[in-house]
């Protein structure tokens, strides 16, 4: 009997073990998707973007004129045309810095979803991601040039 106590005890220890090991490879695994996001960007590389967006990424926002102290209508960007804008955003190098906003803020983590906030030179990004054979993908992406404020609701 003592015997069988400590193999439940092993094995309960050990499922625990993996499943906050998978846990932090998870959330490891967004924030990289969510930076390779950014990076494709920041450093002409769509090399990123095909690592860690999918094909059928629906991408919605908004830009802010000075010019007409407005927003812009919605704004989409199906996944060819955001490797497109990759290709060449940041292409001269002067669209970032050492200084430029990289941030990612994890707000939630399923074994099959995640969301996520993003903010960048270009503004802020709201991101969903999904798990699919292992690897974690951005599938849809709100956005808005730098938000003249912000309120934070969470309690």
């Amino acid at each position: 009997m003592k015997k069988l106590f400590v193999i439940i005890l092993f094995l309960t220890a050990l499922t625990r073990t993996y499943a906050q090991n998978s846990q932090t490879e998870d959330l490891a695994a967004v924030k990289q998707a969510c930076f390779n996001y950014i990076d494709a960007f920041y450093k002409v590389d769509t090399t990123l973007a095909y690592q860690s967006i999918h094909p059928s990424l629906q991408k919605r926002g908004f830009s802010y004129s000075t010019k007409d102290n407005n927003y812009s209508r919605q704004l989409e960007m199906p996944f060819p045309a955001l490797i497109s804008l990759a290709k060449v955003w940041n292409k001269d190098g002067n669209r970032t810095n050492a200084q430029s906003p990289r941030e990612v803020e994890v707000f939630e983590i399923a074994d099959k979803t995640a969301s996520a906030k993003v903010k960048a030179v270009w503004g802020i990004d709201y991101i969903h991601l999904m798990k699919e054979n292992g690897t974690w993908y951005i599938v849809n992406v709100l956005w808005q040039s730098p938000p003249k404020y912000t309120q934070q609701t969470r309690q």
